[in-house]
């Protein structure tokens, strides 16, 4: 046999009926399984000496907090803690006060090692389960769970963990809109000088998620509500082996809020300064024509950046509009969209808006009200967009995206797919929790809610 069996204790038997397992293996998955079990009962035989090791170190005893007497040493006791290796045990020393105050035990080593007085699973087990329930329901974070680590943890556990893990991350982000607010300054985020050159492309969106009514009861009719989602993304351009040109989107962040207009600007604003808004070259903002949040353009990043008004949805009002001239069931309507979109797509629009004055005016008395009314419409609409209907500018001379695919897409991942399955309904609390998991996922601020960086 290899010596790498040479060097493991001998007289374990849990660890030489693991050996005998994988020696006994008929197939490689089988030998790979036992021989992950072996390695997990290693790595807790030596993370349990380390822990002991340092147990018979000198410790600082603290001082009582209610009296200021030094803590006197009571001996050892033991002390295990579940981990994504399985259940760790050690004994180490513990103190209270010589007056008998009612301080409870103190154990110098718990504080270094940052453990809790109760607690009874470790932080690296909680970030795991928390991570997979970031993307799957939490019965099925539960089963995989045990899958990859063989350490079984119910789903409420879960649960109970997303809860207290979401909402560290939203205290710590209403410190950071706090401060904001007080007029702290925000330190950008550490960005790679070739990327902090990119052009920085913003965008805003909402989609409706399904809430329950009263709270966490399942009673009643679902009351939909719709969450506020934005995206910060560095735009990445290069030539591919095929001689395309091809576009990527690089240092993706996303905002999301369960909030109103004011309570999502915020957070925009927040993050733009976390981008270092104020230093990029080029920013542009793109989104559809929903007022909120090109309000929420003009107050925060009209003095920065260039606004695009998303291509796509503007033809859909064109559509609308030549549905309600020419009836969109005939042959003449698609020609007169076909006719407008392409003026709209390459600079015409002033021969556009032309255009619909005209009808508007010309037709008023043959259309019927509601018709008139979605040319009407669709005329204010291009009209008050003007500047942010340059689309030859941007797309040819700029080198800009036209349309706002990545704000749909971010809404797509970080609602639809998680928060709108089959017969799911949230509570406000276990949304806004696991929302800001989430957030911290995509955002490669995970690790930092669970103290592993």
């Amino acid at each position: 046999m290899p010596c790498a069996l040479e060097i493991i204790p001998q007289d374990d038997s849990k660890i030489q009926e693991l050996i005998a397992n994988i020696k006994q293996a008929k197939t490689l998955t089988m030998i790979i399984i036992y021989a992950f079990a072996l390695v997990c009962s290693l790595t807790i035989e030596l993370v349990q000496e380390v822990l002991l090791e340092r147990a018979d170190q000198p410790c600082h005893w603290p001082k009582c907090p209610k009296c200021g007497a030094r803590i006197g040493n009571k001996g050892r006791e033991k002390r295990q803690i579940k981990s994504v290796i399985g259940i760790i045990r050690w004994k180490r020393k513990v103190g209270t006060c010589p007056n008998g105050c009612d301080i409870g035990q103190v154990a110098p080593l718990d504080d270094e090692l940052g453990i809790g007085p109760n607690q009874r699973v470790c932080n690296d087990l909680k970030r795991v389960a928390c991570a997979l329930a970031v993307f799957v329901p939490y019965e099925i974070a539960s089963v995989l769970l045990f899958l990859a680590t063989k350490v079984k943890v119910s789903p409420m556990a879960i649960w109970n963990w997303v809860q207290e893990s979401g909402s560290k991350a939203k205290k710590a982000l209403e410190a950071e809109l706090a401060a904001l607010q007080e007029g702290h300054l925000v330190e950008p985020e550490e960005i790679e000088e070739d990327v902090a050159q990119m052009p920085l492309i913003i965008g805003g969106d909402g989609v409706n998620v399904p809430l329950r009514p009263c709270g966490s009861s399942p009673e009643g009719k679902t009351d939909w509500r719709e969450v506020k989602v934005g995206v910060f993304a560095r735009l990445y351009r290069y030539i591919n082996k095929k001689g395309k040109d091809v576009t990527r989107l690089l240092k993706r962040r996303l905002v999301a809020v369960l909030g109103n207009k004011d309570d999502f600007g915020l957070r925009m604003e927040l993050e733009s300064k976390k981008q270092d808004i104020e230093n990029t070259e080029t920013v542009v903002w793109i989104s559809d024509g929903g007022r909120g949040f090109w309000s929420i353009f003009h107050v925060i990043f009209a003095a920065h950046a260039i606004g695009i008004l998303d291509f796509y949805h503007a033809a859909q009002n064109l559509w609308k509009a030549a549905a309600a001239l020419l009836d969109g069931r005939t042959k003449a309507a698609r020609e007169w969209f076909d006719k407008a979109r392409h003026q709209l797509r390459h600079g015409e629009i002033d021969s556009l808006l032309t255009e619909l004055f005209e009808i508007l005016h010309s037709c008023k008395d043959s259309m019927d009200e509601d018709s008139w009314k979605v040319v009407y419409n669709c005329y204010e609409y291009l009209n008050t967009h003007l500047e942010h209907l340059q689309y030859p500018l941007f797309k040819e001379s700029l080198q800009l995206p036209i349309g706002s695919g990545m704000v749909e897409s971010a809404c797509k991942w970080l609602i639809q797919q998680r928060f709108k399955c089959v017969g799911m309904r949230w509570s406000r609390w276990g949304f806004n929790n696991l929302l800001h998991l989430r957030l911290a996922w995509v955002n490669e601020r995970f690790d930092e809610i669970f103290n592993c960086e």
